[in-house]
């Protein structure tokens, strides 16, 4: 944990270096061959991008939520792909170790996942099971001193470079809700796991995803994060912090849209002017540049109130509900202002149009926040 704004600000400028001088000259790079680079990752590792949030004690920087934020705006600045590598590392692929592993789970693991040695990924969804989490059919039945794990996860982000799954697997199968669900670690050596192909996707080309596929998968009792039936309930502990990341990468990647537009429009000359003099184009700059500004401070707000210790449920579903859907308006608009030339894959805003999509959908769909919110209101009307 930093809290210290000069040391904060020497972290974010070294990161907004980073990504001016070696992650944007290696965009195009990253979409054509489908993987990040080595030397790339390389680099991420020595930065120690993959323990922003891990305990220092774990060899991780500890980073408060308000911390994160700076960091993830900086991060959204280039394509999304770079960002994914390590962010399960970070969220979801680490936390519930963080937030419920026993000492042995965090002495062996954590500081594996700060160094970048180990990515971590984290396996919920399944061909059936995505918004209604809790509706799972992954089994793990006890035997002995291992549990048995038998299912299908599907659009497991990290799965074929992982060296371990964070998998929710139904240990009750009495208990059909989120009680009914536990967390394991299994190791990628484990016997009995199986890796589908890389998914085809629509956008953030370089982040795999693919199935994974765990078949009479005999795991270690020990690897049981915290107890039978609180692996549900810990993951949802995260998704706060998760859905603040997301708004944070939102406002970077809106952040980067703009700046490309408007140089885009400074230099496009027609009817013997720039467009950027045009007053249909400054209204869509104006707009992008509005809407970017009003989710950059929400989300920050929320930030500092989670690190207070305050409850923002809500405020984090409000914040990516907000900040994602803001980001797609950006990116149509900087299509829009490049004309023609937003359509063809040699500018940028091409990419980031088709890449930010998916924030509406991962972290929770903009209607489950929608539906979150709307929840959290009648509760505490009454």
């Amino acid at each position: 944990m930093i809290r210290d704004q000069e040391t904060i600000k020497q972290l974010v400028d070294l990161i907004e270096r980073f990504v001016r001088e070696r992650l944007v000259p290696n965009e195009e790079r990253l979409a054509t061959e489908g993987r990040l680079p080595d030397d790339i990752l390389e680099e991420m590792k020595a930065l120690g991008l993959f323990g922003l949030t891990i305990p220092e004690e774990f060899g991780g920087l500890g980073l408060t939520m308000e911390e994160e934020i700076l960091v993830s705006i900086a991060l959204g600045r280039t394509s999304p792909a770079f960002r994914s590598i390590m962010g399960t590392n970070n969220g979801i692929g680490s936390a519930a170790v963080v937030f419920n592993g026993t000492e042995e789970q965090k002495q062996k693991y954590l500081p594996k996942y700060a160094s970048g040695e180990w990515i971590s990924c984290f396996c919920l969804t399944e061909p059936e099971a995505g918004s209604d989490a809790a509706s799972l059919k992954t089994t793990a039945v006890r035997d002995g001193d291992h549990y048995v794990l038998n299912g299908t996860k599907r659009y497991i982000t990290n799965a074929k470079v992982a060296h371990t799954f964070n998998v929710m697997a139904r240990t009750d199968p009495d208990n059909k809700g989120a009680r009914g669900i536990s967390s394991f670690i299994v190791e990628r050596d484990t016997a009995g796991i199986t890796l589908g192909s890389v998914d085809k996707k629509m956008g953030q080309a370089g982040s795999m995803t693919c199935d994974v596929i765990f078949e009479d998968c005999r795991v270690p009792a020990e690897n049981l994060i915290g107890e039978e039936g609180e692996g549900f309930v810990t993951a949802m502990k995260v998704l706060d912090r998760g859905r603040l990341h997301i708004s944070g990468v939102s406002v970077g990647v809106a952040e980067r849209l703009i700046h490309d537009s408007l140089e885009y429009a400074l230099q496009r000359k027609q009817f013997g002017k720039p467009i950027a003099e045009q007053q249909l184009i400054q209204g869509m700059l104006a707009d992008s540049q509005t809407e970017t500004y009003a989710a950059k401070c929400m989300t920050l707000e929320t930030a500092r109130k989670r690190d207070s210790g305050e409850n923002v449920s809500t405020e984090s579903s409000a914040c990516k509900l907000f900040a994602t859907e803001m980001v797609g308006r950006v990116a149509d608009r900087a299509v829009q202002i490049h004309g023609g030339a937003g359509y063809m894959s040699e500018y940028a805003v091409e990419r980031f149009y088709r890449d930010v999509r998916l924030f509406r959908l991962y972290e929770g769909t903009s209607q489950i926040q929608q539906v979150i919110i709307a929840r959290n209101m009648m509760r505490d009307f009454s």
